[in-house]
Formats: C-alpha cells, structure tokens, sequence
C-alpha cells in the first residue's frame, strides 16, 4: 500500500510540474502550446484535514482530475485546524474540513454550514448527523495496538484495564486530546467504559497518565509510527492506522479491549462563509460516494458508512466488536471541561 501511495505521490507532482510548465514557460510556437495546456479550472477550494498523506493524496487527485476544481490542502492536527477554523470565522480562508472526529466537529458547529449530502440514502443512519453540520467520511474503532517483537505472547493485554499494569509505565504511546481529535474520541471512550459520570473513568485515566510516565505524543501520527518503529511497546490508536502499518509488514498486533471500544465516525463539514460554496458541497458528496467508499475500506482498511459497500475480509464485523455506549452530544458539549480535567492531570494539579 505504501508503494501506491507513493506512485500516488509521485505522480501528483509530475502533474503539478507539467501544468507549471505549460503556464510560464516562453515560446513562440503556438500550436505546441496549445497541446501541452492544462484544462479549464472549475474553480478552487481549501480542504483543513487531519488526514494521513496517503489518503488524502489519491482522494483528492481523482477529485481534481474528475471535476478540474484545484484543491489547496492545509494538513494538521484536528484540534489545530478547528482552532484554525474558529480564528479565521470573521473572514474564513477554508471551505472544507475533512475529516476529524464527529465529536470535535460537533463541538465546532457554530463555525460550520450544515448540509445533506446528495448521497444521503445510502448512508448508514446510524452514523448520520441529523442536524447536518457534519457528513460522515468513515467508522473508526479505537484500538490498543502492540509490537509483537517487545510483547511476549503470553503478556498482550485483553482490556484498557491492563495498560495500567506496571511493567508497561513509559512504552504506551498516546496522543495529547488538546490536540489531537481521535485522541479525545479515545478518552471519552476509556471514560464511558469505566463511568463517565461517578468520577471512576477519571480514576481510570489519572492511572493511566501515571503510567504514561510523563510520555503524552503531539499529534496521533507519532502513535502510529512510534509502535512499529520500537519507541513504544503499545499504543492507543485508530484501527485503520495499525492496520495500514501491519500490511506495510510491520510485526504489530491490534486489540479490541474487552471492557468495549468506540466506533465514532469522522465526518467533512462546509466551513461557515466559504467563498466557495459548490465547490465545497461537490468535494464533500464526492468523499461519500459508493467508488470512494469503495476504495477507502479495500485500500485503507477503513470502514464505509455507506449501506451498499461490502465489508472488508479479515476485519471483524462492526457488530462482533463490543461497543461501549458513546454519546456523541456529551462528548461535543462537555469537550472543553473534558479537556480542562485532563490537562490539570497532566500539569499535576490533580
């Protein structure tokens, strides 16, 4: 898969170093030039996205190249970008946000248009919003991710509960939830499955810290890499992430823990006072189309929300994972206290 995003790669900018060739280069033979012109444009948009390179590359060539609309890509972390996002509301410099966790995205829906997709009807309802702030890109279970090379066979953990154990304190690797958006999913989800609301999810994350040993990552990518790359013997991560490392070939293995996990989709959002409306609605119903979806769960691991696409081999069914019961709207109107909890633990206030 690396090898076809990097082709991916390759070819997005043997494409850029054409079309700006075709558009400065000096000549006087006319009919030369206008063979090598580039197409029409159809108008342009900026896309804030949190996602790897490698999806978003392919992704957004073939939006290019079906449409002609010229996509301008801002990466980051999904708690920068929605910060992003809120600074630039008066005079808005994006029109797309694709994709963080539905949760963050809810939690910014004053600096969001909704919308419905054309593509509505085969979405699954289970993963729509219904106030249409937000469309829903892909389903995305947490997992607990482990390198078989530092973790014996007879040691890998079965729950949440069994990364507090002692002789995992500094080899967890896990993302700071300020910044980064499916680390927050991650913490709302450990919060609900030992209670959310009686202080013993707290009891659960604040032993959890200590055994992080000081060790919080910036951004959720340092997660993913840091497992396989031997920094960390495990690590709280997206299931699509340690899937995309194992058929890369790395020696790591994933766990569904047993006290339950999350499926939280993420979603695209229009940003409010886009100045490029229809471009923007067009990306978005594109991203949730039965081909994109298609390509998405077979070449990323990544599971439609889309009601006609079938399930990738050798995951198991959304339904054989135990779930625990997350609440969208809680996590979205009580992330700023959420937040504020857990930063006091990480600064020792707690």
């Amino acid at each position: 898969m690396k090898k076809k995003a990097l082709t991916g790669i390759v070819t997005a900018l043997l494409m850029t170093l054409i079309v700006s060739a075709c558009s400065t280069g000096g000549g006087s033979d006319t009919s030369s030039s206008e063979e090598a012109k580039a197409p029409d444009k159809k108008g342009t948009i900026t896309i804030y996205s949190p996602n790897a390179a490698e999806l978003n590359n392919p992704i957004i060539k073939e939006f290019q190249d079906r449409t002609g609309i010229t996509v301008q890509l801002v990466s980051g972390g999904t708690g920068d970008l929605l910060k992003r996002v809120q600074a630039e509301s008066k005079n808005p410099l994006g029109d797309v946000f694709w994709a963080g966790g539905a949760d963050s995205l809810e939690a910014y829906k004053e600096y969001f248009e909704p919308y419905t997709t054309k593509e509505v009807d085969n979405i699954l309802p289970a993963y729509t919003d219904k106030s249409g702030v937000w469309t829903p890109f892909n389903a995305l279970p947490m997992v607990i991710t482990y390198n078989k090379d530092l973790v014996p066979a007879n040691e890998v953990p079965k729950s949440w509960n069994d990364l507090l154990d002692p002789k995992w304190k500094g080899k967890i690797a896990y993302a700071d939830p300020n910044k980064s958006g499916s680390s927050y999913t991650q913490l709302v989800t450990m919060l609900t499955a030992f209670g959310r609301d009686d202080g013993k999810g707290w009891d659960f994350v604040k032993n959890l810290f200590t055994n992080l040993n000081g060790k919080i990552l910036a951004e959720s990518s340092l997660v993913q890499r840091g497992v396989p790359d031997k920094e960390f013997s495990l690590g709280i991560t997206l299931e699509d992430a340690a899937l995309r490392y194992i058929e890369g070939g790395a020696n790591i293995g994933i766990i569904y823990p047993s006290e339950g996990t999350s499926a939280v989709p993420d979603g695209a959002g229009l940003i409010k006072g886009s100045k490029h409306m229809d471009e923007a609605k067009q990306f978005i119903d594109f991203v949730v189309s039965k081909d994109v979806q298609d390509l998405v769960q077979k070449e990323f691991n990544r599971r439609s929300v889309r009601n006609d696409v079938t399930p990738a081999e050798g995951l198991p069914a959304t339904k054989d994972i135990k779930l625990v019961n997350y609440d969208l709207s809680w996590a979205s109107e009580h992330k700023n206290d959420t937040i504020k909890h857990f930063t006091k633990i990480m600064t020792g206030q707690e």
